[in-house]
């Protein structure tokens, strides 16, 4: 199935989603959408993803296209090519959202527990690291621009708390039913 045919009509918009990966993530990701009522398709290039099986038995109504490089390839291939017409929307319905210091500041704190979380707990960062990998090669792939501040918390009431109140705290994505 092409990327172009999972489309949802959002008002004037149309929208296009993919989830890539069938692993624990990618299936909790699968899970809200087919929920929410969002029309999508999976992509995994493994021939036998871990939860494909409870894909194919809890989600009948949607495909998860698997197996060798070429045809995982082809499916993001045409991802890519529908990108555009998916983002072009997106930027024109956001391009006049405020975005300053306070934006800014929140953005560098938010890449630094990036950099936290690859730095601690991130599996390949770890064996870079520490099977002699190039250090620079692999600090590279981190933000240039980060800050951290000790105990931040986020002014209630604010976009920032917001995020922090409903999607940055411990949540099981696949079965909870909040939208």
């Amino acid at each position: 199935m092409a990327a172009a045919a999972m489309k949802k009509q959002e008002g004037d918009a149309t929208v296009h989603r993919l989830v890539v990966g069938m692993g624990k993530t990618g299936f909790s990701l699968a899970m809200w959408l087919a929920r929410n009522g969002h029309a999508f398709a999976a992509v995994d290039s493994r021939a036998e993803p871990p939860l494909a099986e409870r894909f194919h038995r809890e989600l009948p109504d949607h495909v998860l296209h698997t197996g060798g490089f070429d045809a995982s390839f082809a499916f993001l291939r045409s991802v890519g090519d529908a990108f555009l017409p998916a983002y072009r929307p997106i930027v024109a319905r956001r391009k006049a959202t405020p975005f300053g210091d306070r934006e800014r500041q929140f953005q560098l704190y938010r890449r630094g527990r990036y950099v936290e979380f690859n730095l601690v707990w991130d599996r390949g960062t770890h064996f870079g690291l520490q099977s002699g990998g190039r250090t620079e090669s692999i600090l590279m792939s981190l933000p240039p621009l980060v800050r951290w501040d000790y105990d931040w918390r986020p002014e209630p009431g604010s976009p920032e708390a917001q995020l922090y109140e409903r999607y940055l705290k411990p949540r099981d994505w696949a079965n909870d039913a909040t939208p």
